[in-house]
């Protein structure tokens, strides 16, 4: 089992950063993918960015490319979000993500609200 606990999410203006992190606890040896998804108002769920543990291999959604950048530092099994120039469409529950011997592990989210 992982458990995972998110944090740095709050209120920002548009044009803003805000750096989100995710810790993960309990039997992370094997981990194999990290990554954040976000739950628009509407509770659709959206990938965000996912990065892959031993190499360092990142993704991104279009809809935050040149804005996000995902980072993980294994030594605290911690993967960050840093974001800039965030937008009102940003406005989400941002979720962290890990995928480990075929399972896949959530934490509960941390709210980002960016203002115009």
């Amino acid at each position: 089992q992982v458990q995972l606990v998110e944090s740095g999410g709050g209120l920002v203006q548009a044009g803003g950063s805000l750096r989100l992190s995710c810790v993960a606890s309990g039997r992370t040896f094997s981990i194999y993918k990290m990554a954040w998804y976000r739950l628009s108002p509407g509770n659709r769920r959206e990938f965000v960015a996912s990065i892959i543990r031993s190499d360092g291999s990142t993704a991104y959604a279009d809809s935050v490319k040149g804005r996000f950048t995902i980072s993980r530092d294994n030594a605290k099994n911690t993967v960050y979000l840093q974001m800039n120039s965030l937008k009102p469409e940003d406005t989400a529950k941002y979720l962290c993500y890990v995928l480990q011997d075929g399972a896949a592990y959530w934490g509960r989210g941390t709210q980002v609200t960016v203002s115009s």
